[in-house]
């Protein structure tokens, strides 16, 4: 059972089209495509009428159909509105209308389930007086995500107009993105354009996939990524990523496709951490240690123009220690 889910520009509200082989009551099958809710707290948004199946209102005990269109309005987590927390964070810009945050590896972006301090989301509630509402509590502020392990530029919104102007811009592909990567394998070209129409995984709902040329399957959609080789080591590569469309793990997705997946990528390149030992057999046990733990990706660099001021913010976000480490072990124990 799986689905392709297609998030318009308001976050809670969802359209899918359900891939099924069987035929699931709706709740129970909504339950299983959105995790952090319950299945009375399902039937309560279906009983509202937040739910429609081909464009019609839908009962709880609809037997969905394979290829069926549902759109539902998700209702915000029953948990308390997040609260402010003194979390250090590292401001790249700031103004009356936005700001440029650096987000540390292992930090979730907003609440969710199992996260519900510790976000992005509660250390703009301490540091900024005002934030966006156009998403909801949960997402105060926020215009765009980084994956939990990412680390990097990140933009947040102070006021509603700012929000609306600045997901316009994601969304007419008006802001250049650039990522640093470390990844396993060595690139062998220095530079290319990776295109590759990227869906769901059919087994696994955590993953996406890149498709066959000749896959007709509806849940693809076009992506584009272009990397530069910055530099090669001995079984590694050190590189930028500008992705030109922006699909949910599309980096990662990318690579892994050429056979070159983000170094400690565990879910596509099935390597969790980077160990010194790793690199070289001259150090003992005593001495290894993790150079990074978690996916080697940091978004380095957003430009676009101030969508109130109209001059060009170019912004750059330094790399973190983790990045630092591995990059400065692989140069000297694997260099060519």
């Amino acid at each position: 059972m799986d689905a392709s889910l297609s998030p318009p520009a308001d976050e809670r509200i969802v359209e899918l089209t359900a891939k099924c082989r069987e035929n699931p009551r709706l709740d129970l099958y909504l339950v299983s495509m959105f995790s952090d809710y319950s299945r009375s707290v399902v039937q309560r948004v279906i009983d509202a009428g937040g739910v429609s199946v081909n464009e019609k209102p839908a009962k709880a005990s609809y037997r969905v159909r394979h290829g069926d269109r549902i759109r539902i309005e998700k209702p915000e987590p029953t948990h308390p509105t997040p609260l402010p927390e003194d979390i250090a964070l590292d401001i790249l810009y700031e103004d009356e209308f936005l700001a440029a945050v650096n987000k540390p590896p292992d930090m979730v972006v907003h609440p969710a389930k199992g996260h519900w301090s510790g976000t992005l989301v509660n250390a703009l509630r301490f540091h900024f007086d005002r934030l966006s509402g156009a998403n909801g509590d949960y997402r105060a502020g926020i215009v765009h995500r980084l994956d939990r392990d990412t680390s990097g530029v990140i933009l947040i919104a102070k006021e509603e107009q700012t929000h609306r102007d600045l997901s316009a811009l994601f969304e007419r592909r008006k802001i250049f993105k650039e990522y640093i990567a470390l990844t396993a394998g060595v690139l062998d070209r220095d530079s290319d354009y990776i295109e590759g129409r990227i869906a769901h995984h059919p087994h696994d709902r955590v993953k996406m996939m890149v498709l066959d040329g000749d896959d007709e399957d509806d849940d693809g959609k076009d992506a584009v990524s272009y990397y530069e080789a910055i530099e090669r080591f001995r079984g590694f590569s050190f590189c930028r990523i500008q992705p030109r469309t922006g699909r949910t793990h599309q980096i990662r997705v990318h690579l892994a496709s050429i056979g070159n997946p983000v170094l400690a990528d565990k879910v596509y390149g099935g390597r969790d951490c980077l160990r010194l030992s790793d690199l070289t057999a001259e150090i003992g046990a005593e001495q290894d240690e993790v150079l990074i733990g978690r996916q080697a990706l940091h978004a380095h660099r957003l430009r676009l123009q101030h969508p109130r001021r109209g001059n060009i913010l170019d912004l750059e976000a330094p790399l973190p220690t983790d990045f630092q480490k591995a990059l400065t072990a692989l140069r000297k124990y694997r260099a060519r």
